[in-house]
Parts: C-alpha cells; structure tokens; sequence
C-alpha cells in the first residue's frame, strides 16, 4: 500500500487525476471503476478540463460504478446515475453503451452486475472512504468475500449523506447496490482518496490497525497494488 500525503484537497485531486490519467493514455480501451460522493469531484473536475485542453481521450473507456441508492429513481437529482453524468459523463466523449452503473433492489440485479463485469478486468478503482471505514457501500461487518449486494445502510453513514439530502436524514435512502469487497479486490489497481480530519479515524484502521471487517477498508491491505492519496488532515493520526 503505497501513501502519498498532500497539503490540501485540490493537490490530493491533481495527484489522483495523473494516476488516473497515466491509466487512460497508457490503455485507451481501459476499464475504470468509479465512485461517488464530495471526494472525487476534484479529480473529475480535471479529466474533464484535461480533456477539453488536451484531447485525452475516453471514446474506448469502459466504466463500471461502485454503488447507487435503491429506492429512488435513476433521474433523481440525487441518483448516482444523474451524479455521475452531472459531474464527470456529460463532459468527456464517452459512449453511453460504455457506462455502467448498478441499479435495483434484488439478488437478481445483483447477480446481472457481476455478471456484465465477468468478462473484464478492471484496470483501476477509484475509492472514497467513509467514516465508518466503508469502502463502497460496504458497512463494517461485511464480509470480505462479498460481492454485489443489497445492503443496509448504517445510520452513520446516512447522517453523512443528508448533507445532500437538505440535512433531511428522512430523505437518504435506506438501502443500496454495492460491488462487494470481493469484487473492488479483483481491480488490477486501487487508487483511494480521503480527505478532511473527518476521515483520519477511519484511515488509521485502514493502514495500521488489523486486517478485519470492523474496517471494510483494511481489506485492500491485502491488495497487490493499493495508492491511498490522503491530504495532511485525513494523515493526521498515523504513527509513521
């Protein structure tokens, strides 16, 4: 597991988008698993800008999404569908036969999920954490050898969330559709962004404490090739 520490936010995203970057140009018919949520808005703001200035790319991409809500409608404002064509699709030229995200409430959509990403291989997964120590959706407890599921969310995590919800935890969702822990494992690459003092605990558990469902995120330290891209608040509690 490789660290790298940044002063702030903006220098934590411009340090993901050259990794992700590098993905792309090296493999233009590269398969990228996405996320969602405030943490990788600055990496997405500049492949967009990248692209429009340098012409990078993104005809032959494939992308697979980690999660979506279960309960709302797709065209929801708040659906990760519309998050992810809001803040990322709408401004690269990728296909939208190449765009994938999970969608619905059944073992069913579930088992159709891991089945579409069969055939591929994944050349990069982009994560958040949350701070619980989720990965995905993956709330602690969940076993490492999960894969697509429908799980139900911790209230810790749907407080985090009503920020986008008018503060209303009434509004978030109650359950989701989540890649599994087994599932983010089979990515060639992981590439994970914390930022904010926040997620320091939950990093912490991450790096330097066991390898154990309590922290959904210390699964990648069994990860051949893991990049945790912190800025100094999220880094604040490690030891080394």
């Amino acid at each position: 597991m490789k660290v790298i520490v940044k002063d702030n936010y903006d220098e934590a995203s411009l340090e993901a988008f050259k990794i992700m970057k590098e993905v792309v140009v090296n493999k233009p018919n590269a398969v990228l698993g996405l996320a969602t949520g405030s943490t990788p808005l600055g990496l997405y703001k500049n492949m967009i800008e990248d692209h429009k200035k340098n012409g990078t790319s993104y005809k032959n991409i494939t992308t697979f999404n980690l999660d979506e809500y279960v309960g709302i409608d797709r065209n929801h404002p708040e659906s990760y569908y519309t998050f992810m064509n809001k803040n990322l699709f709408s401004g690269l030229d990728i296909p939208a036969e190449n765009v994938h995200l999970p969608y619905g409430d059944t073992k069913e959509d579930c088992d159709a999920y891991e089945k579409a990403m069969e055939h591929v291989q994944v050349d990069i997964q982009l994560l958040g954490i949350g701070g619980n120590g989720h990965i995905g959706f993956n709330e602690p407890g969940t076993s490492f050898d999960e894969t697509t599921h429908i799980v139900e969310l911790q209230e810790r995590t749907r407080k985090d969330n009503a920020r986008f919800f008018d503060n209303d935890i009434n509004q978030v969702p109650t359950h989701a559709i989540t890649m599994g822990i087994a599932t983010i494992m089979k990515a060639s690459k992981v590439l994970l962004i914390a930022t904010g003092e926040n997620k320091a605990d939950a990093v912490k558990a991450m790096i330097e404490g066991p390898r154990d469902t309590s922290c959904p995120a210390s699964a990648l330290q069994a990860h051949k090739d893991v990049v945790v891209i912190l800025d100094k608040a999220a880094a604040s509690k490690l030891t080394k």
